[in-house]
């Protein structure tokens, strides 16, 4: 999977497997997952409408699944990974009057693999970890015409279940809870930032999120002055290329991890700017356009 930003629109790209009560919704094999940010109140009247002129706009294929959220900025979206899965998700703009329920829509991927029915259970999962976040936060709960949640897969089929106790579903709800303050704080203004949020789940010194930020990054100097952190969190992650890193015993679960700590090849000026520009390159084409080997 790779996603990227134009405009207001986050795109997600790879070979999905996808459920959601988005646009057009159901189930479907899709290559594009699209989460509308239209900064105003949501255009209920055409939101397909919108989403095929982004698909054009973009020259992607017309397949896809999507949402429209009203009243978001890009900025707001947060972005919450943990291990193989990744939540896009973002506050609106409640409709109607100030007493209705704050809509938060949601996009879920995993890279491993789904059963149809896991992918719709997890649906569920998300859905009753927003509500319960919510509650907790003293909002009002009970769901919007707005909200939207899609789950999507990739890969071989490893879950057949997304219940609130299964891996994936223990690993939902953490993120669901964590991420749902975190996007009304940003949408109601007291965290501002100008750019999406990205928070990674941490197990060093005890399992706990931590948000990244480019300024002030944590790694160095695992690179140096000179270099990029735009791509610190690497989209290629594992990417498995033994010239670039290799698998090692974790420290913190059974089996083992992929340990790419020296490789600096997202961090040269040159490849990060290359893959701003064509955020679907292989990393074989970064690798030649370096002069590497294959």
């Amino acid at each position: 999977m790779r996603y990227y930003f134009r405009t207001r629109t986050l795109i997600l790209r790879g070979t999905f497997r996808a459920a959601g009560t988005g646009k057009p919704g159901g189930l479907g094999d899709v290559p594009t997952i699209l989460f509308q940010a239209s900064g105003e109140p949501a255009d209920r009247e055409g939101p397909q409408r919108l989403l095929e002129a982004v698909l054009r706009r973009e020259g992607l294929p017309q397949e896809h699944f999507g949402i429209l959220t009203g009243g978001v900025r890009a900025g707001s979206i947060c972005i919450m990974q943990y291990d193989y899965l990744t939540l896009f998700l973002a506050a609106g703009a409640s409709p109607g009057d100030g007493g209705s329920p704050v809509p938060v829509s949601m996009v879920v991927i995993s890279r491993e693999g789904m059963t149809d029915a896991a992918l719709l259970e997890a649906i569920m999962t998300v859905t009753a970890a927003r509500e319960e976040a919510l509650r907790s936060a003293g909002r009002r709960a009970g769901g919007s015409p707005l909200d939207g949640v899609i789950v999507a897969c990739e890969g071989e089929v490893r879950h057949q279940s997304a219940g609130s106790a299964s891996e994936i579903g223990v690993r939902l709800r953490e993120a669901v809870s964590f991420g749902v303050p975190e996007a009304l704080a940003r949408h109601e203004g007291r965290a501002r930032r100008d750019r999406p949020s990205f928070f990674i789940y941490s197990r060093y010194q005890g399992g706990h999120w931590v948000e990244w930020v480019p300024e002030g990054c944590p790694y160095y100097p695992c690179h140096f002055p000179g270099q990029r952190c735009d791509f610190c969190y690497c989209p290629f992650y594992p990417c498995g290329d033994e010239s670039l890193g290799q698998w090692v015993a974790s420290a913190s679960q059974n089996g083992e991890v992929w340990n790419c700590s020296g490789c600096t090849l997202l961090h040269e000026p040159e490849i990060a700017d290359y893959l701003l520009a064509h955020p679907e390159a292989p990393l074989a084409e970064l690798k030649r356009k370096k002069g590497m080997p294959q």
